[in-house]
C-alpha cells in the first residue's frame, strides 16, 4: 500500500473545524497539502478552494470535486447560567449528539471546548428511557456559571460547533476513524491524485475543488460549473456500506475494502428533487479503466443521500457528471470509519482514468 501519504493528509484535514458555513481552517489545510501541485488557485464567492492543473488544452476542463464542509451545530441561544442551546447543520441522528466533546468556533477563531448534557439515568421516567432526546432539546456545558462568563469564552449565539474528536487510526491496522471522513477522506484522495500526476503530460486542464456547503443542501456544484465550464464533473465523495450489524446487505450493498463505488445512483426522499442518474457512457468509462488496471470496484446505487454531481448536472447547458466514492461506516457520526486500501483504490482509479480519458 503506497497509504502513508494519504494517511497524512487525511489525518491533517480530518483534525481541522469545518463546520458548513466555517470551512476556513480546512480550507487553509487544504491550501498547505496542496503547495506546488498547481499552477492557478482561485477561492470562489462560496469559499470552494480550486486548484487548477493545466493541460495543453487550457479550454477542456475536468473537475474532480470533495466537499471540505462536515456536519456540526450552531449555538442559538445561551441560558442566564451560562449553558447553551444549539440547533443542528446538517443532517443528523439525534441519539449521536448526547454526551459528547463539543468544540465552538468562535468570531476571532478561538476554538471553546464544552460537553454536551441530558438528564441523568438515574433519575429518567419509563418514559425517558424509551424516548430519543431531539438536538433542540440538548445544551452545552462550557464549565461557566452565567451567560457573561459564556460570552466572556467568545462564545456567541450564530457560532457553529462540532465534535471535539481526535481522528486515529484502529490498532494499527487498515481502518481510519474520525468526526469528518465525509468528506476529508475525499479531498485527502485529490491531494493525492495531484501529487501522482505532478509530473503527467496532460492533454485536459484538471480543476481540483475542495467544495463548501455540501451537508446543507448540496450547493457548490452549480456555481463551480458555471466558473469553470467543464466537460466532465466527479464527485468524490463517501457512500454508505452495508458490513455492519443492523444494516441490511440488500439496501447498502457496497463493503469495506471491496474498492470505490463507481456512482450508478443516489436519490434523496427526503429533499426529493436532489439525485444523480450517472450516464452510462461514464459508468462504462470508469469500469473499463478499473478493470484495464486490476483495480477493484463496486457498483454504487444509493437511496438517502447526494453528492455536488447532482447540482453541477444541471447547471449551464448541462453537464456530464457522476461520481467515484470510498465506502465508510457509521457515516453522519463523530466515528465515522473508512478502510485505507479503498483510500488507495480511489486515487489509483482516479489517476489512471485521466491519464487515459
Amino acid at each position: 500500500m503506497k497509504n502513508n501519504s494519504i494517511l497524512e493528509t487525511l489525518y491533517h484535514l480530518d483534525n481541522t473545524f469545518g463546520v458548513s458555513g466555517n470551512e476556513e481552517e480546512t480550507a487553509a489545510a487544504l491550501r498547505k497539502e496542496m503547495e506546488g501541485l498547481y499552477d492557478e488557485y482561485i477561492e470562489d464567492p462560496l469559499g470552494s478552494q480550486i486548484f487548477i492543473k493545466y493541460g495543453k488544452d487550457r479550454d477542456r476542463k475536468i473537475v474532480l470535486s470533495a466537499h471540505m464542509d462536515e456536519i456540526g451545530f450552531i449555538i442559538n441561544y445561551i441560558e442566564d447560567n451560562g449553558i447553551a442551546r444549539f440547533l443542528p447543520v446538517g443532517y443528523h441522528d439525534d441519539r449521536t449528539a448526547v454526551n459528547q466533546d463539543m468544540v465552538v468556533m468562535t468570531d476571532s477563531g478561538k476554538k471553546v471546548y464544552g460537553v454536551t448534557g441530558s438528564k441523568p439515568a438515574h433519575i429518567m421516567t419509563e418514559e425517558d428511557h424509551e424516548k430519543v432526546i431531539k438536538i433542540e432539546d440538548l445544551f452545552v456545558d462550557f464549565g461557566t456559571m452565567s451567560r457573561e462568563e459564556t460570552n466572556a469564552l467568545g462564545v456567541e449565539v450564530g457560532d457553529y460547533m462540532g465534535f471535539a474528536r481526535e481522528g486515529y487510526v484502529l490498532n494499527d491496522g487498515k481502518f481510519y476513524t474520525g468526526k469528518s471522513v465525509d468528506d476529508r477522506a475525499g479531498c485527502a484522495v485529490l491531494v493525492e491524485v495531484m501529487k501522482r500526476l505532478q509530473d503527467a503530460d496532460l492533454e485536459q486542464t484538471i480543476c481540483v475543488v475542495g467544495s463548501v456547503q455540501e451537508e446543507v443542501g448540496i450547493r457548490s456544484g452549480g456555481p463551480l460549473v458555471t466558473r469553470l465550464n467543464p466537460e466532465l464533473f466527479l464527485a468524490i465523495d463517501v457512500t454508505l456500506t452495508g458490513d455492519t450489524p443492523g444494516v441490511e446487505i440488500n439496501k447498502c450493498s457496497e463493503k469495506m475494502g471491496d474498492g470505490p463505488g463507481i456512482k450508478y445512483y443516489d436519490w434523496d426522499p427526503i429533499l426529493g428533487a436532489t439525485g444523480n442518474n450517472v450516464p452510462r457512457k461514464l459508468t462504462r468509462k470508469l469500469i473499463q479503466t478499473a478493470e484495464k488496471h486490476g483495480i477493484p470496484y463496486q457498483r454504487e446505487v444509493m437511496t438517502g443521500g447526494g453528492t455536488d454531481a447532482w447540482s453541477a448536472a444541471m447547471a449551464g447547458g448541462g453537464v456530464l457528471a457522476g461520481g467515484v466514492c470510498i465506502p465508510q461506516r457509521y457515516m453522519h457520526t463523530a466515528v465515522g470509519t473508512i478502510n485505507m486500501d479503498d483510500m488507495e483504490n480511489t486515487v489509483q482509479l482516479l489517476v489512471n482514468f485521466l491519464k487515459e480519458y
